[in-house]
């Protein structure tokens, strides 16, 4: 078995451990009258070009963003990061934290699938870097990872929109898809 074949398998059962928490637990945002009927969730087929390498610029002084949200809030991030990564051409994507002692950081973005192929206001990556990252330092941002936010299975949910800056002018064909009239599409 190849390192790739490896990666896949991995991300298969992962994705597989997602639907399994969708459809049957009780925090899970798929409404329950639709977890009988639920089979889970359409994604793209698992792509070793959606993980691609990045090099990190770290913001000492953490710029404050405003993200507005899906029931028409906002909530308060920290810019951490910045990722430079090739996507169809070199992208820049920010990285963030609602706190400084986060561990995990938050990358929401559209992209030329959203509202398409993808849910209608973007998904999100995490990334959980075993210590803090250094200016140059490169790590791998995995697109295949890609998920939708839980206000995407119920109107109950508030999620933060990706700001305008991490808005992508190109088609990410990685991670989950969107679903429809609370079914897959696979």
């Amino acid at each position: 078995m190849t390192d790739t074949d490896a990666w896949a398998d991995e991300l298969r059962e992962h994705r597989a451990e997602k639907d399994r928490f969708l459809a049957e637990h009780r925090q899970s945002p798929i409404p329950p009258e639709e977890r009988d009927s639920f089979d889970g969730l359409p994604y793209f087929e698992p792509d070793p070009d959606y993980r691609v390498e990045a090099t990190v610029t770290v913001h000492d002084d953490p710029e404050t963003v405003e993200m507005e949200t899906s029931d028409g809030r906002t909530i308060e991030y920290r810019r951490v990061v910045t990722f430079h990564v090739d996507l169809d051409g070199e992208r820049e994507l920010a990285g963030y934290r609602q706190s400084l002692d986060d561990e995990t950081i938050f990358v929401p973005f559209r992209d030329k699938t959203t509202g398409q192929q993808t849910y209608k206001d973007g998904r999100y990556l995490e990334l959980e870097p075993e210590r803090e990252l250094d200016d140059g330092e490169t790590v791998t941002v995995d697109f295949n990872l890609a998920y939708s936010p839980f206000c995407a299975y119920s109107e109950t949910f508030s999620c933060p929109l990706p700001p305008e800056e991490n808005w992508l002018e190109t088609a990410v064909e990685a991670g989950e898809q969107a679903r429809t009239e609370g079914r897959s599409t696979r």
